[in-house]
């Protein structure tokens, strides 16, 4: 497959671009070069912002959790997601690289994760030898963002949009920390259709590949199940639990003046708007997954 090479196929969807063949490729080459891995993970969808391959490919390699943007995640969710983790014996932060909330014990959690490594390089004449760790996550997780922070300067580039990073580069934070940035890397297919629904609410995959409108249909329908209030508070809409999705979408576009010949609703451009507006925390602070009970 080539860069633009995307389908629904099967209840699933196809995105794997040929440079996140390369990615993966470059985590195996890079491996013996590190200390540890750092997976950032968008904080909203846990699960979804995961690359499934991704313990298979670092290997016994240790690992930090870094839950991301949980400036915009519900905060009681996270919690749930934080005491899942411990259960599981994985290190786990929430943060938020723009602002650098959750950061000040990113360097504890390292040397704890790699205290064996410590002791180690100290009894062989190393002490205080720089720990090196490699940054994965898939695309649009916020991995230059957190880096940017790290460093406390912008060398990473940062867009807000998904795909950004295409080469491997060092980032020598300070004489005791080094990070290695790879590229964001995906996965050949999402077996489940909700992982690639919930990954394009977020922003993880690029709007053109499923319609706006579906999507914003889909997410709607989660809304009004999980975060009625939210919509209430951001549309002043009432009595939208007797209304379809879509219905719902036709009434924020009308409520925001949407209108177009013939008055009716710009639903395309009302759909934008919601996406606009979640993925900049307008909604208030939303989880899409919580662990298993």
């Amino acid at each position: 497959m080539n860069e633009t090479d995307n389908s629904v196929q099967n209840g699933g969807i196809n995105w794997f671009p040929g440079h996140m063949a390369k990615t993966r490729r470059l985590i195996k080459e890079n491996l013996k070069l590190v200390d540890a891995v750092i997976e950032l993970r968008d904080a909203r969808i846990p699960v979804s912002s995961t690359n499934p391959e991704l313990n298979g490919l670092i290997e016994n390699k240790p690992k930090i959790i870094l839950l991301n943007k949980a400036d915009l995640a519900d905060e009681e969710a996270t919690k749930q997601w934080l005491s899942f983790y411990k259960s599981e014996g994985v290190a786990a932060i929430p943060a938020d690289s723009k602002s650098g909330r959750g950061l000040n014990v990113f360097r504890n959690t390292v040397r704890l994760v790699l205290a064996d490594k410590i002791k180690s390089n100290a009894e062989k004449g190393m002490a205080g030898k720089a720990l090196r760790l490699m940054v994965v996550g898939i695309p649009n997780t916020g991995k230059s963002s957190f880096i940017n922070r790290m460093t406390r300067s912008a060398k990473a580039k940062v867009e807000d949009r998904a795909g950004v990073t295409r080469h491997n580069k060092w980032y020598v934070i300070d004489s005791s920390l080094e990070l290695l940035d790879t590229p964001g890397v995906l996965w050949p297919k999402f077996e489940d259709p909700d992982v690639g629904y919930r990954l394009a609410f977020t922003g993880g995959i690029k709007d053109d590949i499923l319609d706006v409108e579906e999507l914003a249909v889909k997410l709607l329908e989660i809304l009004k199940k999980d975060y009625p209030d939210r919509l209430f508070e951001r549309y002043k809409i009432t009595g939208f639990e007797n209304l379809q999705a879509y219905e719902t979408l036709e009434l924020i576009g009308r409520k925001r003046g949407m209108l177009i010949s013939g008055g009716e609703v710009d639903t395309l451009r009302a759909a934008q708007t919601l996406f606009d507006e979640l993925r900049g925390g307008k909604l208030g602070k939303i989880t899409f997954e919580r662990p298993a009970v």
